[in-house]
């Protein structure tokens, strides 16, 4: 199964600050700690040893184990579990939010990367364990970010009329009302094979289980239980009480606001802008249904939109007694996972790396090891036939990247037998007012405008010729055009990378078994290219 490779910079769909950091531009090294390559690992290891006790192992590896007691464990999960407990074992983790049936297809590639990199550092450190970890955002609780997915370019919705959607913390939210996605989801996807396997992975997770939390662990682990994945849940009593002392130091000390400040603006400075910027105070109070942000005023404590509020005393008390209530945002929640994981590395999207990259100084006035970061692994899947389309019409991998109409235009032009390229006759043009431009000015200046209006007129009227000409042999070779906006269209559902709209089921149907030991073979997290995965003959 052939996998080529571009540069993410080629694709024109990731920022300057994710291709700058591949490329370890030296202005970045100061937002970063380790660059992801394998010898780098070797401090990481040691410096997270010194970190992690065999006390915070304790609490972990019991968090999970009761995490995990309604689950079927694999011998791989429960190998990996238990072997947290040893001080040679670390993670790599990688998270994502609770989205229906997995959401966008890079919910695989997230936890193929992790799983990869869990792989290669085997291999690499022999006498190390490495745990490849999906930590569920069970505490976010935006419900119309994860409520849907998409399937042969249809919407499948899950519309709750559970009051606590949107308030609460998804995790908690009931599966009610899913059976009207499954009846949907059953009617499209048919009765094949590998449609039967979809329907019932998708009864057993969401119609076999009574909250988010429940289903989405069953369906992860049924997807790579038999690659030790280990998926935790942070909204635990237990884990939250590991996290007291950074609480405090969040409520009462502002930590994450004073010392991202610096990285924010320098970031901003370099033109890279903000990815997330921080409040005074970044937790939610997370209790009875609600979860909000707590905000502080004159020396009083507030949960926003709410008539709940506490003295320095009482909220001092509310911390130390009920950790659990207080749940960490997203510039608070990568300390909670490096404080609660022996983990190395975190695998993130461009976005999460973006926000990661203001943490740095966070980190280090906290005293907790800052992880190495590593871009997930990116692919486009494409079909044996839909590879041959491409290679007929003459297209270059890079070129499917392409917008369409430049790639439309580029490809007439190429075809045509008329060479519907002006560039010579502007440059002629332009040379010729060169000349004008010199004669108004040895004769009289006020023509210049004059002169430089007509050479704008002149320019628009070859730039609108140009067109026209370019329309018309789009309306000669429009069979041409049809089957390149189609298979354009084919793979980058609503003019956007596959993965970040498709769902893998679209992919499961089509490919069965295959599909994920696929990805396991051709995603090389640490080769930090795009990936373009072909599979089966036309």
């Amino acid at each position: 199964m052939p996998a080529d490779c571009l540069s993410y910079k080629e694709t024109n769909y990731f920022s300057s600050l994710i291709t700058n950091y591949l490329d370890q531009k030296e202005e970045l090294k100061q937002f970063y700690h380790r660059f992801p390559n394998l010898e780098n690992f070797k401090d990481q290891i040691e410096e997270k040893n010194a970190f992690f006790t065999a006390e915070k192992r304790e609490v972990l590896v019991k968090s999970l184990q009761k995490q995990y007691h309604n689950t079927d464990i694999s011998a791989e999960v429960e190998i990996n579990i238990s072997a947290l407990l040893k001080p040679e074992t670390f993670t790599v983790t990688t998270g994502h939010q609770l989205n229906l049936f997995t959401g966008p297809l890079y919910f695989l590639y997230k936890i193929v990367s992790a799983i990869n990199l869990a792989s290669a550092l085997e291999k690499e450190y022999p006498q190390n364990h490495f745990v490849p970890v999906y930590w569920m955002a069970t505490e976010d609780h935006d419900f119309e970010e994860i409520n849907f997915f998409n399937l042969h370019g249809k919407k499948f919705k899950w519309n709750s009329d559970q009051p606590e959607a949107g308030k609460d913390a998804v995790g908690n939210l009931k599966t009610e009302g899913l059976e009207d996605v499954f009846n949907l989801f059953s009617a499209e996807v048919g009765g094949s094979k590998n449609a039967e396997y979809l329907k019932e992975l998708f009864q057993k997770s969401y119609l076999g289980h009574d909250s988010l939390t429940e289903a989405t662990r069953y369906l992860a682990n049924e997807l790579f239980k038999k690659y030790g994945l280990v998926i935790i849940d942070g909204d635990d009593q237990e884990l939250k009480k590991e996290f007291l002392p950074y609480l405090k130091s969040e409520l009462f000390d502002q930590a994450s606001y004073k010392s991202t400040k610096d990285s924010i603006e320098k970031l901003e400075e370099q033109g890279y802008g903000v990815q997330v910027n921080p409040r005074e105070i970044n937790l939610f109070y997370l209790h009875n249904g609600l979860r909000e942000r707590i905000i502080e005023q004159e020396g009083r404590f507030y949960v926003n939109e709410t008539e709940i509020s506490w003295s320095r005393e009482e909220m001092e008390h509310e911390v130390e007694n009920y950790p659990w209530r207080f749940s960490p945002n997203v510039i608070t929640r990568p300390l909670y996972e490096e404080v609660l994981l022996p983990n190395l590395c975190y695998i993130g999207g461009g976005g999460e790396l973006a926000y990661w990259f203001e943490l740095k100084e966070y980190f280090k006035e906290v005293k907790v090891p800052f992880p190495i970061l590593l871009l997930r692994n990116s692919a486009l899947i494409v079909t044996g036939k839909q590879e041959k389309k491409r290679a007929n019409l003459g297209i270059s991998r890079s070129e499917l990247f392409l917008k369409q109409h430049e790639l439309i235009n580029r490809k007439v032009r190429k075809i045509s037998n008329i060479d519907i390229d002006f560039s010579k006759q502007k440059q002629h043009l332009v040379e010729q007012f060169r000349e004008m431009y010199d004669l108004a000015e040895q004769t009289d200046v006020t023509f210049l405008n004059a002169v430089k209006a007509q050479e704008v007129k002149q320019l628009k009227g070859l730039d609108h010729l140009e067109a026209r000409l370019l329309r018309a042999q789009k309306r000669k070779l429009k069979d041409e055009v049809t089957r390149i906006a189609q298979l354009q269209n084919e793979l980058f559902p609503f003019k956007g990378l596959q993965e970040r709209h498709t769902n893998f089921s679209e992919m499961y149907l089509e490919y069965g078994e295959e599909l994920i030991p696929a990805l396991i073979e051709n995603l090389n997290p640490l080769h930090l290219e795009f990936k373009i995965i072909t599979f089966g003959k036309e």
